[in-house]
């Protein structure tokens, strides 16, 4: 990684600094998309970009909400799922994070909050993706091996807290046996007939949903950790192809389709293995979840010819010039899967372009 991507000048942690005044919602259910595409602009090259970014964001932003009663490791399971305790779940983690290392807690809390993958629309385990993602870049640890404070392991808190207090786990869905691949898993997902609502007005709806390629419907069929991986990986890499041939449905909400595995990936380095196989079957349930609840049934052409032509820079430079907090986080992980479909067969990673030329496409514009 190079130095302008490794953010010597401290640029994240200047944003992450500025953006904990605020509240991780807006508006009682809207997400604060910031501190995910802030992280998303730095580690591309943009970190000039991103102050000016969040001035044009400051009207979404709103005040942290205030704190009701301290959530304690006694009492979290009556807390956990309130969203009015959003303050105190923050102020929990914090405290925590400031006491143990942060991968101690996160492997208390995964999967804890593992079931409630579908929180706030998935957005609480896509910010914990990201913030994972600067921690492994730089071990928030002092020189004893203890934590020490910053901005990213303070962000990890308020990420944690946000999917705690949100904490939704998905209703009974059942799972019939899976395709023969992610992609015909995918493809293969009934989608709702009624289009109307937002989020928690759909997924109710939905009542049967494909397994993943190998299992039964009971479970992954993943036979260990690495298969667990490769698997994730596989999902990541169908989730965002189909957004390429079906973001015209709905191209903001089905991102999440793409990006909600993609931030579990991300974290599986952190957690230990005996994790992995769960945390598979949650992010497949996740991508099928959005999937049945946006996709429409007919695609529609991808840009392949002018995917083709750029580079994965040029490609994420035109997000960050569009400037839409979604265009830039799918982006963000049309980029990852393009960059293992080069390292491996060198297949593939246009159609990954081609999703994130989508979403500049499709997505209105910031303003």
């Amino acid at each position: 990684m190079d130095t302008d991507r490794t953010d010597s000048s401290g640029t994240l942690d200047e944003a992450l600094e500025r953006l904990h005044r605020s509240g991780p919602e807006r508006e009682d259910w809207l997400s604060n998309h910031a501190p995910m595409a802030v992280e998303a602009l730095v580690r591309h090259g943009k970190a000039r970009t991103v102050h000016r970014w969040l001035d044009q964001y400051e009207d979404n932003l709103e005040d942290m909400p205030g704190r009701s009663s301290p959530v304690t490791d006694a009492d979290w399971r009556e807390a956990l799922g309130d969203p009015r305790r959003l303050a105190d779940w923050i102020g929990y983690f914090t405290r925590t994070l400031q006491e143990r290392p942060w991968r101690e807690v996160l492997a208390e809390w995964w999967p804890r909050l593992l079931p409630g993958i579908s929180a706030a629309a998935t957005h609480g385990v896509i910010r914990v993706g990201h913030a994972v993602r600067t921690l492994l870049d730089e071990p928030a640890v002092d020189h004893r091996g203890a934590p020490a404070p910053g901005p990213r392991l303070t962000e990890l808190a308020h990420a944690l807290g946000y999917w705690a207090a949100r904490h939704w786990p998905l209703p009974g869905i059942g799972l019939s046996p899976g395709a023969s691949s992610p992609a015909a898993a995918l493809h293969a997902v009934p989608r709702i007939q009624d289009q109307s609502g937002g989020f928690r007005d759909r997924v109710p709806r939905i009542t049967a949903l494909p397994g993943l390629p190998g299992s039964d419907g009971a479970g992954s069929g993943a036979a260990g950790p690495g298969q667990a991986r490769a698997a994730l990986e596989d999902v990541v890499r169908a989730a965002t192809h189909l957004y390429a041939t079906h973001a015209h449905g709905q191209p903001v909400m089905l991102v999440h389709a793409a990006t909600a595995p993609n931030a579990v990936l991300r974290t599986l380095p952190a957690l230990p293995e005996r994790l992995w196989v769960p945390s598979l079957e949650a992010a497949w349930s996740a991508a099928a979840l959005v999937t049945a609840a946006y996709a429409p049934a007919a695609p529609s052409p991808a840009p392949l010819d002018a995917a083709s032509r750029l580079t994965s820079e040029e490609v994420f430079e035109r997000a960050a010039a569009h400037g839409d907090e979604h265009a830039i986080k799918l982006t963000d992980t049309a980029l990852d899967v393009a960059a293992r479909d080069a390292a491996g067969t060198g297949n593939g990673s246009v159609h990954a372009l081609a999703a994130a030329l989508r979403s500049v496409e499709l997505i209105d514009p910031a303003a």
